[in-house]
């Protein structure tokens, strides 16, 4: 227990003030109390064991005061308020100015792990993708202990391990100065941050609620009826009923109205209510609001699930160790379901029942419909018209949360890019496996199959002009504002490089986008988690020149086209989405009608 300064045993005429005021205490040369609190303001208190009252005054705080509370082996801070406890503190620092009233029981063990470092089994819950929780765990770093090989995990877990074990990283076992309980039922081995505000929670247990706000503000906040065990609350806000089990709840997150968690990590500005999660790995902006809904076994980001998506990823012979990859941006609509493994490419939106493991990586920006069989009919490209995709690309970084807290770091880096070059590679890529699909005959059925896939080819050869056109609307934001040609007139890479095949691969790691290079070297070098973050942080900063580099070099003679040509199919491209714009308005247009009285 750490000593307060100024705090000195008590004389024995405060020893007869506090009796007189229904005090007690265990052994009363145990207790401790800077020399000028104002005893009027303690009353009803039972001090056990090894006990330091740091200054209760009006001076130090207007609302200061200790009343109707057992304490014992704690240590109070300046300008506390204390009131009606019904169990007691036990073991527990509290700051200064913090508030705890109306409350159960908050203790702390002797030396509590507090859910640093606590494994949590996301994606498969056999236990196999184990990743290590901690205040500043960051989306991508999870990622890498997720769906890395075994060894880079391996590597980060014991570099986690490492910096706990060094004392780099320490649990505050307190509840911070400014922090206010009020109304919980009871705290056991959590610790509260700085002005950190929990008000009504049922029963929290080994976790930490942390606050990285600056200068007395608070990201952070915990409400009613919160049940939580084996949890990190980092700048988040949990309330309304939410239960969670072994979950890290990261910065500007929101999880309401009754959601269910266990084994699941939430990131950036994730927003859950209603519905339920297990083992799932919630990239930044993921978003279910709706009862029923159930994500299980896989990774999203930037996901909006309709009312009723449900996953799953048991299988009666193996258990539930099958899980899958929605990539970023994929929708899904009421209904929805999904048999895992399975893996949907970015920006798909999903409907129906899909019972064949689709992968559809290949083909972003699709209609995935499940037919009455449970196979997976793709429409390849057709949401790149959607006037909806540009829309949420705008609204991502005006709904980030995290922003609205000055001085607040990041954990996460978050690129809101709908068209990157994790999106465009895949479009190229997809062109080149459409042509040759379209030099075979359909089957029997008037479709043609890929990977179990079906596919019209009156939707293939759409899917041609829809990917171009989309290539030309990512190429057209690189082009120079003084007219500098963005490809050589000859169409070949320039001469400092050798070949297309020189292209890194990109990678979309969890929200941030990084080549592959990069990230093998960050992996190669890093000798600490910090070491990795910080090289994690400086591809970030690369991401537009990389982009440049990237473009120079990897995309093929056909598409090195002049700045007027991708212009050309820029404009179209804008045309089609206006389009849409056109249509979705008129409609909403024809609704208002129909319901105006």
């Amino acid at each position: 227990m750490n000593t307060i300064h100024h705090s000195q045993p008590l004389s024995p005429e405060a020893i007869a003030t506090l009796r007189a005021a229904g005090c007690s205490a265990t052994d009363w040369s145990r207790v401790r109390m800077h020399p000028d609190c104002d005893l009027s303001l303690i009353s009803g208190v039972e001090f056990e064991g090894n006990v330091e009252i740091g200054l209760i005054s009006r001076s130090a705080n207007p609302r200061s005061c200790l009343r109707n509370a057992l304490i014992s082996d704690s240590t109070i801070g300046d300008g506390a308020r204390i009131r009606y406890v019904a169990e007691g503190i036990f073991n527990t620092r509290v700051g200064s100015d913090a508030i705890i009233e109306n409350c159960g029981r908050i203790e702390f063990d002797r030396q509590p792990p507090c859910a640093m470092g606590l494994r949590v089994g996301v994606l498969d819950e056999s236990g196999a993708r184990e990743v290590a929780i901690y205040p500043g765990l960051s989306a991508q770093t999870a990622m890498l202990m997720a769906r890395g090989r075994h060894s880079v995990q391996e590597r980060l877990l014991a570099l986690v391990d490492d910096m706990i074990d060094s004392g780099q990283m320490q649990v505050k076992a307190e509840i911070g100065p400014g922090a206010r309980i009020s109304g919980c039922g009871r705290l056991t081995n959590v610790a509260v941050g700085h002005d950190v505000a929990v008000e009504g929670a049922r029963s929290l247990r080994n976790g930490m609620i942390v606050n990285n706000a600056p200068g007395g503000q608070s990201a952070c906040y915990v409400g009613s009826g919160v049940d939580a065990d084996g949890f990190i609350i980092e700048d988040a806000t949990v309330d309304s009923g939410v239960l969670l089990r072994n979950c890290y709840v990261g910065q500007g997150v929101r999880l309401e109205k009754g959601f269910t968690a266990h084994d699941s990590l939430f990131f950036a500005n994730c927003s859950m209510e209603n519905g339920e999660a297990c083992a799932l790995f919630a990239g930044p902006y993921s978003v279910s609001m709706h009862k029923g809904t159930l994500l299980i076994g896989c990774q999203t980001s930037f996901m909006n699930a309709g009312s009723s998506t449900n996953q799953s990823n048991h299988m009666y012979k193996l258990g539930p160790i099958h899980w899958g990859v929605l990539e970023r941006g994929v929708k899904t609509s009421s209904g929805s379901y999904l048999m895992l493994g399975a893996n949907i490419g970015a920006f798909s939106l999903l409907m129906g029942q899909h019972k064949t493991h689709p992968d559809s990586r290949e083909f972003p920006f699709s209609y995935l419909f499940g037919d009455s069989q449970g196979a997976t009919v793709v429409v390849p490209g057709v949401m790149l018209r959607s006037c909806g995709l540009l829309r949420d690309e705008q609204k991502w970084p005006a709904r980030d949360r995290r922003a609205a807290i000055p001085g607040l770091p990041f954990n996460d880096r978050v690129v809101c890019d709908v068209l990157n070059p994790v999106t465009v590679d895949a479009m190229i890529e997809a062109i080149e496996i459409i042509r040759p699909m379209l030099n075979r005959p359909a089957d029997d059925d008037r479709f043609h199959r890929y990977k179990g896939m079906k596919l019209s080819r009156a939707s293939l050869e759409r899917a041609i002009k829809l990917y171009s056109l989309g290539i030309m609307k990512y190429l057209s934001r690189f082009i120079d504002p003084d007219g500098t040609p963005l490809f050589p007139a000859d169409g070949v890479a320039p001469d400092d490089i050798d070949s297309e095949s020189e292209a890194s691969e990109w990678v979309d790691l969890s929200g941030q986008l990084i080549t592959r290079t990069r990230l093998e070297e960050a992996l190669e070098t890093a000798d600490s988690i910090d070491a990795l973050e910080r090289s994690l942080s400086d591809a970030f900063a690369h991401y537009q020149a990389d982009q440049r580099d990237w473009i120079a070099r990897r995309f093929p003679r056909h598409l090195r086209v002049d700045n007027a040509e991708i212009m050309r199919g820029a404009g179209e491209f804008d045309r089609l989405v206006e389009l849409d714009r056109d249509t979705y308005r008129a409609a909403l247009s024809a609704e208002a009608a129909m319901l105006r009285l």
